[in-house]
């Protein structure tokens, strides 16, 4: 084997990247290379373990054991068989020796990463604060802080044909169900695609009904989150360059807990979800029932608040219905538009648009104060349930398109096919309305009225688990 060869191969192979550094050394009348990723590799650590020592080393190197007496290097070291393999190690960011007689891979990565922070989509007012960032080892080891057992199982695998991104699938051994494991192990390792950038590619592979309007994979930013929902059952899913973690199986339920409900005294706690609850079904029915009882259904209206509306809406060109999806196609520009702009020129224009413009066409007659009120108040009720925002902006209009045709009828026929289609979920052995349907009395105890946590002494019966108990009234020591 010729070093300089094989130096060559590695390096077309790589496309004579730019960024390939080859590190050359002369011992016992030989070449020998050193090449890796210029920003990827500690090259002092390079140097001081393997460099220095090396180059006083005498002894030809034909296997891993001579490597490591010649440095001091203590990290796991692979041999390669060639080319081909040298190139992928590289690329992995790896260094790679290439010797006259030996090819050995090993990793001494540098890469620059944010630091662990709280996360801007679960900030709390009491809680843990740390959240997981784009380093997989980094979240790994946040989980490994709070969850100690060796029960704990990391599972690694290996997605994407250009990415090669590592896949973490972690659950706890005697608690998450067997087939649960087997089931999302077995999608992971059929995903078969050029690349994956985020978790949410993974997730579109995970979800059971790919044209769903709603959410069928839990996510997370927060270490004690995901430390919580594995202890029920569940199944975490972590993806190097993400710091979205993926959580199954999922329920509807998941939408309306917060994690500084278990921060909080458990009757606020309640009142809290059912102000959250309200302001979903706020935001998905206000608008409907609004356009129903003013085009078919106005006998439903008191006559003082006929009166008004008349006589706000009496100057305005556009006919009811067509009014409300105006508006609303333009409270969708602006929150699109606050979001794409920069922080503070989006924070401007969401107050410009909101606020300037919504007056000025009250005030020019194009559109109507009810109108303008009624999907201000249906916008608020977005984001008391932030993570279905989405869902809820589709549904509010489906439900507006369907009452303007059949008013409170539809509303009502509407609701009833809703529930009928969200109640046949079913993926990874857990009904996605449970606890309330299928009904299951002990799981209602974290539902949307929320007992005290001495109360909960069995893990949730609606996810799949081998152990049942969580909470028993006999003291540790006396259990061991």
């Amino acid at each position: 084997m010729n070093a300089y060869d094989v130096k060559g191969q590695v390096i077309e192979l790589l496309g004579n990247s730019f960024d390939v550094e080859i590190c050359e050394i002369r011992r016992n009348e030989t070449t020998e290379y050193f090449v890796y990723l210029e920003g990827s590799t500690d090259k002092q650590h390079l140097f001081e373990q393997a460099l220095k020592p090396l180059c006083a080393f005498d002894k030809p190197i034909t296997e891993v054991g001579d490597f490591v007496g010649a440095t001091r290097l203590t990290v796991p070291l692979t041999l390669l068989d060639g080319a081909n393999g040298a190139a992928e190690h590289v690329a992995l960011g790896d260094v790679v020796y290439i010797g006259e007689k030996a090819i050995i891979s090993f990793s001494l990565r540098k890469v620059a990463m944010r630091a662990v922070a709280e996360p801007p989509t679960s900030t709390v007012l009491k809680g843990p604060r740390e959240g997981f960032s784009e380093e997989l080892r980094t979240n790994v080891s946040l989980l490994r802080r709070r969850i100690r057992t060796p029960d704990l199982r990391l599972e690694k695998l290996t997605v994407g044909e250009c990415t090669q991104t590592d896949v973490v699938i972690a659950y706890i051994d005697t608690i998450a169900d067997t087939k649960v494991v087997e089931k999302i192990r077995n999608k992971i390792n059929g995903i078969n695609i050029d690349g994956v950038i985020d978790s949410s590619y993974v997730a579109k592979f995970l979800e059971e009904k790919a044209y769903s309007l709603f959410r069928q994979v839990g996510t997370t930013e927060k270490p004690d989150i995901l430390s919580a929902k594995m202890l029920e059952g569940r199944v975490g899913i972590l993806v190097d360059g993400s710091p979205i973690v993926l959580t199954l199986p999922f329920l509807l339920l998941e939408d309306l807990q917060n994690s500084n409900d278990y921060f909080k005294r458990d009757v606020r706690a309640s009142f809290i979800r059912l102000v959250r609850l309200f302001g979903g079904i706020l935001a998905v029915l206000l608008p409907a029932i609004y356009i129903a009882v003013q085009e078919y259904q106005y006998q439903m209206i008191p006559i003082k608040l006929i009166i008004t509306i008349l006589n706000a809406t009496s100057s305005t060109p556009l006919s009811p219905t067509l009014e409300m999806f105006f508006v609303i196609l333009l409270f969708e520009i602006i929150n699109e538009t606050s979001i794409r702009m920069p922080k503070y020129v989006g924070m401007a224009v969401s107050l410009v648009g909101a606020i300037v413009l919504g007056d000025t066409a009250v005030k020019a007659g194009i559109l109507s104060s009810p109108a303008v009120l009624i999907t201000a108040l249906s916008g608020l009720g977005l984001y008391c349930i932030p993570d279905e925002a989405g869902t809820f902006s589709m549904l509010r209009i489906i439900f507006l398109a369907i009452a303007s045709v059949l008013g409170i009828y539809g509303i009502v026929l509407g609701l009833v096919a809703l529930c009928v289609y969200i109640v046949t979920f079913n993926a990874y052995g857990t009904a996605y309305t449970a606890p309330y349907a299928p009904n299951i009395p002990e799981d209602r105890k974290d539902g949307v009225i929320k007992h005290a946590l001495k109360d909960m002494k069995m893990r949730p019966k609606s996810i799949p688990n081998k152990n049942r108990v969580r909470l028993s009234d006999e003291p540790q020591k006396e259990r061991e």
